[in-house]
């Protein structure tokens, strides 16, 4: 029993981080830029593929961050472990459980493009709901208005920020003319952005104007904007298998750019992905760690990587200090 009653009990909501299995290399870089240990979260599988979550601490009072990147070949496992941990960590009388997702999975299935399609990335967003979850740190969502699929509080974070300052070094470096740099998106959806990166460098934006008969499959009609005789930069927020990303870069070397690289936020590189970089007419392929890559920054290979670390903790300690995120990748978070 408490031995001294007349004193006021102080309740202190404690942090608590933990990641799953999706991206632990990552959760470990945030956590020592936290300064805090990534707590003891067993993670298993019954012999018949059921994944089981246990929290080997108490989180009873405390505010839990877990950390996972959905994406891979197992990206269903990943999902079931995120949802299951956030189960036992509210069943643990945790304070809260933000889900720090590096990766949204499902992102690109956020509409009816045709009859009889679901809208996927509004059931991951109601799967993490009904599991528990109290709040979402992504970065980098397909399209912005998935926020909207949600009923709690979104930080949207994009890591633009960041290519823009790698690709300022990358123009000091090289010494390049920004007369001679044009920022490209390899289609209309993606303008925006792409225009906030050529705004951040001082050069110009063209647009590649295309179809796409399948998934995965994509046709380049035309580009609009001045390419010939360019330093191409390509934008995108995620590249898969890459078929779309090497049709867009082979046309636009046939009219006319001098070097194309590219920089995309997720590198999922599924299937023939990196050996189709690899030999495509590109200079390099500019991805962040939010899903890990064996062969980034490896001798000989075209993958670069750059890290978000630095700013998922940021959104981290101040959604735990109730601080805004406003200021987070160029002012992304909400107020």
């Amino acid at each position: 029993m408490y031995e001294n009653l007349n004193q006021p009990i102080v309740a202190t909501k404690e942090i608590k981080l933990y990641t799953g299995s999706g991206n632990p290399e990552l959760a470990q870089r945030i956590a020592d830029i936290l300064h805090l240990e990534l707590s003891g979260l067993k993670l298993e599988k019954f012999a018949n593929g059921e994944i089981y979550a246990r929290f080997e601490e108490s989180v009873r009072g405390d505010e839990v961050f877990i950390i996972q990147s959905i994406a891979g070949g197992n990206i269903n496992d990943l999902l079931m472990e995120l949802l299951i941990a956030t189960d036992a960590a509210h069943r643990a009388s945790a304070a809260s459980v933000t889900a720090v997702i590096p990766h949204y999975a499902y992102a690109r299935q956020d509409r009816k493009a045709a009859s009889r399609e679901p809208i996927t990335a509004r059931l991951v967003a109601n799967l993490l709901e009904s599991a528990g979850v109290d709040r979402v740190i992504t970065l980098d969502l397909h399209q912005g208005q998935i926020q909207g699929f949600f009923d709690i509080p979104v930080t949207h974070l994009t890591a633009l920020d960041l290519f823009g300052k790698y690709y300022t070094t990358m123009v000091e470096e090289k010494g390049w003319n920004l007369d001679d740099v044009v920022v490209v998106s390899p289609d209309a959806g993606r303008a925006k952005a792409a225009k906030k990166l050529a705004d951040m460098l001082g050069c110009s934006l063209a647009i590649a104007a295309k179809g796409r008969p399948k998934h995965n499959v994509s046709q380049v009609m035309a580009v609009i904007g001045d390419i010939k005789d360019k330093i191409c930069i390509v934008n995108d927020d995620m590249i898969d298998t890459a078929g779309t990303l090497c049709g867009s870069v082979t046309e636009l070397k046939k009219q006319g750019a001098r070097e194309v690289y590219v920089c995309a936020t997720h590198g999922i590189f599924s299937g023939p992905a990196i050996e189709r970089l690899q030999a495509a007419p590109i200079e390099e392929v500019c991805v962040s760690d939010a899903i890990p890559c064996a062969v980034a920054n490896q001798p000989g290979s075209k993958i670069k990587t750059i890290s978000v670390a630095d700013e998922l903790a940021e959104a981290i300690y101040k959604v735990y200090t109730n601080q805004p995120t406003s200021t987070i990748f160029g002012g992304g978070g909400e107020l």
